[in-house]
């Protein structure tokens, strides 16, 4: 019998699904970090899950740590379905480190994609102008920049940054996407390599972080970075906050290049209320909810139950990251 951890609210959500599982029992976690197991309670240490679901569910108040340490000390532990997109939180290198599978979830592009398109559009067509006139009563008819005509440097295309390509090509803007595997891609009008980013700057009327953190990407938004954009060019990142030397991006802020900043990430999180970036003029910031759309949970519940399908049948899954990846990152 395959044993399954699963956070009790998403089992009882999906119960009628998960019934149709033979040779499947589940372990469920409490949001009081308890467990059981056919409805008995069982300590952590003999819980021993050979799968474990880590969804946006066990995300904020709910007992991840306990959750995360039930799966790293479980000796049968043969495969984690994430629900993030990336892998550089340090235990997913456990994970893999014990020979485990790890498969991403990229259920957040659809959310995180109109996130982007909703900032720089509130941008380009002046929102705050706009809510400012009508809260003041004013026939204000003010013009506004379009993004048809518009070129966008995405740096990391994978599926968010993709949709977001696929997004604004939709609108007229011209996409180059940044990746380190070569070639063309259908999603975007041109593609380029990281090692090119810094040329392709100064041509950029908005630059779109979608990327993980990494050795190779922490503070790659530096002085010399911000010096290289595009004057009246817009910042967005919805990557990693350890993407942005944020002293370097505050001065650039005040120097007035970039223009502005759609900030949904940042280093430290939540963000210390006495950050200059809450009242900064510049920015529109919010606390790490750029995926948080109304599909999210059932695209994420959908990509579960298949995955589940594929292991208990012997098939490939989907989205698995593979160890040098994730060790790597």
């Amino acid at each position: 019998m395959t044993r399954v951890l699963v956070y009790e609210p998403s089992f009882r959500r999906l119960a009628a699904d998960l019934s149709g599982f033979a040779g499947v029992r589940w372990l469920l976690m409490r949001p009081d970090g308890s467990i059981s197991l056919d409805g008995a309670f069982v300590a952590a240490e003999d819980a021993r899950p050979e799968i474990g679901w880590i969804n946006a569910d066990l995300f904020g108040d709910a007992p991840i740590r306990g959750y995360m340490t039930v799966l790293l000390k479980s000796p049968d532990l043969k495969w984690v379905q994430s629900g993030a997109a990336g892998f550089d939180d340090a235990a997913f290198g456990r994970i893999v480190a014990k020979g485990a599978r790890l498969t991403t979830n990229h259920s957040q592009a659809v959310g995180m994609s109109e996130y982007v398109l909703a900032g720089v559009l509130d941008h380009f067509q002046r929102g705050p102008e706009r809510r400012a006139a009508q809260g003041r009563r004013a026939w204000a008819r003010l013009p506004f920049r379009e993004v048809a005509g518009s070129s966008w440097l995405v740096i990391g295309f994978g599926a968010i940054g993709r949709a977001v390509a696929v997004k604004a090509r939709a609108f007229g803007a011209q996409v180059t996407g940044v990746r380190r595997s070569d070639g063309p891609d259908p999603d975007a009008d041109a593609m380029a390599a990281p090692g090119e980013v810094q040329r392709l700057l100064g041509g950029a009327d908005v630059v779109v972080l979608s990327l993980p953190l990494s050795r190779e990407t922490a503070g790659m938004v530096d002085a010399r970075f911000l010096a290289a954009m595009k004057p009246g060019s817009v910042l967005v990142n919805v990557g990693r906050g350890g993407l942005v030397d944020e002293d370097a991006l505050l001065a650039a802020l005040d120097a007035g290049k970039p223009e502005h900043a759609v900030l949904d990430v940042f280093r430290a999180e939540p963000l210390p209320a006495d950050s200059r970036f809450w009242n900064h003029p510049r920015v529109a910031l919010t606390g790490h909810a750029s995926a948080m759309g109304s599909g999210l949970t059932a695209r994420g519940d959908a990509l579960f139950l298949e995955n589940l399908r594929h292991y208990l049948a012997g098939e490939p899954l989907r989205n698995e990251a593979s160890a040098a990846e994730v060790m790597g990152g």
